[in-house]
């Protein structure tokens, strides 16, 4: 099992703030065995699993059937019971419940969680495993986090896993949220966005090609954001005198997924693929941003109809941190990087390539390898 320690002690850190605490994230991946590991560290819990129906008929009168219950009260798919938001608030504050839910779609999607539980709720957002849990950045690149597709016992058996994954994520789980598309007109939407991977969001031409309205293309968009399966990089805005981009980036969130959709099985046909770069990229991206444990709304992208831009910049602790991701071994000063130090005011600007190095370019860029940033432990060259 892997050590999600970190995880543990966010939950201890939400329940010492809020009495309810919400671990959202995309199915499987590893929401129901981090809250089997906290629970284990209580006296007394009671569970409930929104997908079985003995569980949902003992749901049948909410206040009833938890009201009586005394220690941890965990519910799991809560998405699936949006009504209980408001039987929860009551608990919580006539008979001091502590509840630990877990959902697999964002609190956007979850209908009435953050206005009736406001004040109440602390948010953690469980992604699929990391580097800084593996500690093996190749097999995390190919395979992708999801703990059944890193932990296969072999490549085929991961990608086979990744398959049956799509299929029941498209034909149940957005079905179950009530949303009414058929599966394989998402199925083409999502390969689709496969070959838009690190490329400007473009509704239009994705509509075209569909045969569908710009405001239909980014109702999709949104169902797979809201689910955890996309990010959706905005851009930035400087008080500058250029046209700037104002379209959003995408990214798919999990780089397996995204090389299940390219037909990508191996670190070999990884290797001679066009994506390679984009693949590359998109995983850098996701583990600088969980290694800054960043907030959605404090990323984004930057760039001007002159062609220069900065891959990422993450808001934090009054700061403008800037990256730029290379897939190269031999990286150089641009006139980009310079554009954007000067005109977006960046206190540092790091280019991160693959491997284990870490050297200067100048007095403001600095060279990192993905694996040393992430571990820490930088080696000089």
């Amino acid at each position: 099992m892997m050590n999600r320690t970190q995880h543990l002690q966010e939950i201890d850190t939400a329940f010492s703030i809020n009495p309810v605490c919400a671990i959202l994230g995309p199915r499987q991946c590893g929401k129901s065995t981090l809250a089997r590991m906290y629970a284990g560290t209580q006296q007394q819990i009671h569970e409930f699993d929104l997908e079985d129906p003995t569980d949902l008929a003992r749901l049948e009168s909410p206040k009833l059937a938890l009201m009586g219950l005394d220690g941890l009260i965990i519910i799991d798919e809560i998405q699936r019971r949006p009504d209980l938001f408001p039987v929860i608030r009551v608990l919580v504050d006539k008979f001091k419940k502590r509840f630990l839910i877990l959902g697999s779609v964002s609190r956007d999607l979850i209908n009435q969680s953050s206005e009736t539980l406001a004040g109440r709720i602390s948010y953690i957002e469980l992604t699929p495993f990391s580097f800084v849990e593996t500690q093996e950045i190749k097999k995390l690149w190919v395979r992708g986090g999801f703990p059944l597709s890193y932990l296969a016992k072999d490549d085929k058996t991961s990608a086979l896993w990744r398959k049956g994954y799509i299929t029941t994520f498209l034909e149940r789980d957005i079905p179950n949220l009530g949303i009414n598309i058929p599966a394989e007109t998402i199925r083409r939407f999502w390969m689709m966005l496969a070959h838009f991977h690190g490329n400007i969001f473009n509704a239009s031409e994705l509509g075209r090609s569909l045969g569908y309205s710009d405001t239909t293309i980014k109702r999709y968009l949104d169902i797979l954001v809201g689910t955890f399966m996309i990010r959706r990089l905005n851009p930035w805005f400087e008080n500058i005198n250029k046209r700037q981009v104002k379209s959003p980036k995408i990214y798919f969130k999990d780089s397996g997924i995204l090389h299940s959709l390219l037909g990508i099985t191996d670190n070999e046909s990884l290797m001679t693929n066009p994506k390679l770069g984009a693949s590359w990229e998109g995983l850098a991206i996701e583990e600088v941003i969980r290694y800054h444990n960043a907030n959605a709304l404090d990323c984004y992208f930057w760039a001007t109809h002159n062609n220069a831009e900065l891959d990422l910049l993450i808001l934090q602790n009054g700061k403008k941190i800037g990256f730029e991701f290379k897939y190269t071994d031999s990286p150089k000063i641009t006139p980009s990087m310079q554009i954007a130090i000067n005109d977006l005011k960046l206190d540092s600007l790091t280019v991160i390539i693959p491997g284990n190095y870490n050297f200067s370019l100048s007095n403001k860029i600095s060279v990192q390898g993905l694996e040393a940033y992430l571990s820490n432990t930088l080696k000089a060259i």
